[in-house]
């Protein structure tokens, strides 16, 4: 409100400009396959808590839904035939086994298959920073390292594995009262903390850096081919607790099938038994190679992951057989 006897407050001509015109009439560039595949490195998805991920997926893809078994699913087209292009969003984690009187929290393995570096998998917990997903968000933490002088005299840490049973991760309480305060509770999934790196001319190493990239890829094309007609009708999904014995994958199949064909983007070779059922139909996999496998390291090339795109978006425009 204006003060009496002074003439009412106006913004500048050049101001009222700017709010008529709104917006810039230019839109920002749609981000790339590359741009995707590090913001999806970025993101933790245990076997069985992969909501989060799958939220962000229903922000980056329009038109999509979540059906029952928490899948990201977006349709094009309609008729015969029935295709599905799939690619799976969770990853081998950990979740909080016990809150310890003193404040630590000690670990088990996520359900499902093992992970591509076998029995060192775990070793590479030790000292590395983790994130807790709790009630109240992420919290940082980290896994204790064994004390030097406690283990003079036994086998060096070379020729002696890390068991799971001896990590202990430091949230930063002194209780299991502190510890829950924080949000946390048994069950709680806990994942390395993710730092998507870029190295060199076009390297991205990340743990699950494979997978995720492939995932990328897919959304890539699927963002760029919806609203596009095309003959027959194409299911594209980001299926969850693969796993677990392909889940997701199951579920779709016996929802949404059955299929002529499916294809499935992946950032390792598919496991024996990873076609659960024939109404999936004809089964052929894209294939992301990936460095460094089921380590923290774990490194694509974004060239490689651009490639994959197009060649997707080809297949579900149907130019690609």
């Amino acid at each position: 409100m204006s003060r009496p006897g002074r003439p009412p407050l106006r913004p500048p001509a050049a101001a009222l400009f700017l709010l008529a015109a709104g917006p810039a009439s230019a839109q920002a560039p749609a981000p790339s396959a590359a741009d995707l595949a590090v913001r999806l490195a970025g993101a933790s998805a245990v076997t069985g808590y992969e909501r989060a991920l799958g939220d962000t997926l229903l922000a980056l893809l329009p038109g999509s839904r979540r059906d029952r078994a928490g899948n990201i699913v977006l349709e094009l087209g309609r008729g015969e035939p029935r295709r599905l292009a799939a690619c799976p969003l969770d990853e081998t984690g950990y979740v909080v086994g016990r809150i310890r009187p003193d404040g630590y929290l000690t670990l088990r393995r996520s359900p499902g298959s093992p992970p591509a570096a076998g029995p060192l998998f775990d070793q590479q917990l030790e000292g590395q920073r983790v994130t807790v997903f709790g009630a109240r968000g992420p919290v940082p933490a980290v896994v204790a390292v064994r004390s030097i002088h406690l283990t003079r005299g036994r086998p060096p840490p070379s020729e002696q594995l890390f068991p799971l049973d001896d990590a202990y991760v430091d949230v930063g309480a002194s209780a299991d009262r502190e510890a829950a305060a924080l949000g946390i509770r048994v069950l709680a999934p806990v994942t390395l903390a993710k730092r998507p790196h870029r190295y060199g001319a076009d390297r991205l190493a990340a743990p699950v850096a494979g997978r995720r990239a492939a995932c990328a890829a897919l959304l890539a094309a699927a963002r760029a081919v919806a609203g596009a007609r095309a003959a027959g009708t194409t299911v594209v999904a980001f299926v969850v607790e693969q796993n677990l014995a392909a889940r997701g994958l199951r579920a779709l199949a016996a929802t949404r099938g059955p299929f002529a064909e499916t294809r499935v983007a992946d950032g390792e070779a598919p496991a024996a038994g990873a076609v659960p059922t024939a109404a999936l139909g004809a089964f052929r996999p894209w294939s992301l190679p990936a460095r460094y496998a089921g380590t923290p390291v774990e490194t694509v090339s974004l060239a490689d992951v651009e490639r994959l795109a197009r060649s997707i978006e080809a297949w579900l425009r149907g130019a690609e057989p």
